[in-house]
Parts: structure tokens; C-alpha cells; sequence
């Protein structure tokens, strides 16, 4: 079984932008089920060249999750079937004293423009990795930053 843990914080300044490392990857993604807190989803994601379908469990820092790589044309076909917002973002790659942290910066919808958020992937659970001095307040267990409960938020009338 596949297994993510990971910590998730907002970005409280422009400093990560100097030590971005390599060219940003534009994605595009949406929920065909954006599950909860305490339910899985599933996402397709279009991120440069290459599609993932992938299921997460429910939780925050520890949880399932099972990647699987799609067709570009199917990928594309299954974000028209997302009956909620489709996200855009650039996925941006820091190294910080050992570890690789991915930032997003959302483009759209419009209303998350401006939103960075920063993670970083864990081998165990009880890695506490240095935080890198323009990372903001640790957003792990609120479950309005993760991804899909953006899109359902945009989402609701």
C-alpha cells in the first residue's frame, strides 16, 4: 500500500522564490470525488507532459495514497467530468538542508490567485525536517488547505 506523509505550511514570504531550483511545472487538476476529512478523493492531475489518477485516503499527515499514470487525452477528458472548480497552480522544487519542498502558487481559479503553499514529503512520521525561514504557519491539520477542499470550496454556490 502506498503510504504519503507529508507537512503542509503557507509561505509567509517571496524569499523560496531565490532558491527554486530548475523551471516551474504548470498543473492543472481536478476531483472527480473530493471526499473529506474523513473520506478519500480522487484527483487527475495534468502536470507539464505527463497525467496521474490518484487516490488518497482520508487524514492529514499520514495517509494512502495510490498514483498511477494516464493517458494525456484521458486526463484531459476526466477534468471536464469534475463536478468541481479545476485548480491551476505552478509546482516549484526548493532544497533546504536535506529535503526537497514542493511549493504551489495557484493561478486559478481567480480567487486562489496570490494562495502559496509549501510541502514537504516525510520517509517517517516522526522526521522533523528544518523549516526553511519563508515558511509561514503549518496548515498539516487544516483541512481547508488541502487541494480538494479548494476546489470544493470554490465550488459551492
Amino acid at each position: 500500500m502506498g503510504i504519503e506523509i507529508e507537512r503542509k505550511f503557507l509561505v509567509a514570504s517571496e524569499a523560496w522564490r531565490a532558491a527554486v531550483r530548475g523551471p516551474g511545472t504548470p498543473m492543472r487538476q481536478g476531483y472527480l470525488a473530493a471526499g473529506g476529512p474523513d473520506l478519500p478523493s480522487v484527483r487527475v492531475r495534468l502536470a507539464g507532459a505527463e497525467a496521474m489518477l490518484t487516490v488518497k485516503g482520508p487524514g492529514a499527515k499520514v495517509r494512502a495514497e495510490f498514483e498511477y499514470p494516464v493517458p494525456v487525452a484521458d486526463a484531459e477528458r476526466m477534468l471536464t467530468l469534475s463536478p468541481l472548480a479545476v485548480l491551476s497552480k505552478t509546482r516549484w522544487e526548493i532544497e533546504h538542508e536535506g529535503h526537497i519542498w514542493t511549493v504551489d502558487e495557484f493561478d486559478a481559479p481567480a480567487a486562489l490567485k496570490g494562495l502559496v503553499l509549501a510541502e514537504v514529503e516525510l520517509d517517517a512520521e516522526e522526521v522533523d525536517p528544518p523549516l526553511p525561514p519563508w515558511v509561514g504557519a503549518e496548515v498539516t491539520h487544516d483541512p481547508r488547505f488541502t487541494n480538494a477542499a479548494l476546489a470544493r470550496a470554490l465550488s459551492a454556490p
